[in-house]
């Protein structure tokens, strides 16, 4: 193994935060590599969510430290991600439903001509390159994202991040509320950013869909880290296990 290959995109070290005198996260450590795709499962108030807030700056930690590639860094708020190419997608997925997807693609990053006015052909070309990519099946560039399917409107989020250069992808149960064609829609769409190097923190509460696109599963209960384990490695039973009795399969065998 190469050393680009052992540094992680990503890095979460003994990470700790609590609301009320509760710990919401308990000296939790979870990294992510390039082309990787981590799931977090754990039922609602197990940690997850408010782990990988950390990470996106949404809130800060009482406790711990963030490297990406190695390197150090400190992430006060959703900005500093994003500096170090870290884009979340959320379930509502922020998008504006009377643009169509090339203005919401560049919402708030405009391009412009050399008179200062709002290119929106550059924009719509711009799009169509980045599409073409992600979703080639993609047609409706003039409707607004109103008009779009849930997989549609998935693919101008996942569009808009990594247009940005996103390195760090995370993901919040993308799938959730699609029906099964959609979902296989968005399933490429994981597949294709694998390819392109990405690394993804998918939190699912859907198993079969973690065993389907995920490298590797780590399971919260309780604000502690039950696990991380290779999905190739176990089984929907394993993984049942350890999110409802917080048992880690590597420790019983």
């Amino acid at each position: 193994m190469t050393d680009t290959q052992k540094t992680p995109l990503v890095a979460l070290k003994d990470m700790s935060i609590s609301f009320g005198g509760i710990k919401a996260v308990d000296h939790v450590s979870i990294d992510l590599h390039a082309g990787e795709v981590v799931g977090l499962l754990g039922h609602n108030g197990a940690g997850k969510s408010t782990l990988i807030k950390c990470l996106s700056g949404a809130y800060q930690a009482d406790h711990g430290e963030i490297y990406v590639e190695g390197k150090k860094v400190k992430i006060e708020n959703p900005r500093d991600a994003r500096a170090q190419n870290i884009e979340t997608i959320y379930q509502t997925l922020a998008l504006a439903d009377n643009l169509n997807a090339s203005a919401n693609l560049f919402l708030g990053r405009e391009l412009t001509n050399r008179f200062g006015m709002v290119d929106e052909g550059k924009m719509e070309a711009e799009t169509r390159k980045i599409m073409a990519r992600l979703n080639p099946n993609f047609r409706k560039f003039h409707e607004p994202v109103s008009a779009l399917s849930g997989g549609q409107r998935q693919s101008v989020a996942i569009a808009r991040a990594v247009y940005f250069n996103a390195k760090v992808l995370i993901m919040d149960e993308p799938t959730a509320a699609l029906g099964p064609q959609e979902t296989e829609m968005v399933s490429e769409l994981i597949q294709e950013l694998k390819a392109q190097g990405i690394g993804i923190f998918l939190i699912e509460h859907d198993i079969h869909n973690v065993m389907k696109l995920c490298d590797r599963a780590a399971v919260m209960k309780n604000g502690q880290m039950v696990g991380v384990v290779d999905v190739a490695d176990v089984t929907d039973d394993d993984i049942l296990s350890m999110i409802i009795l917080g048992k880690n399969p590597k420790k019983a065998a």
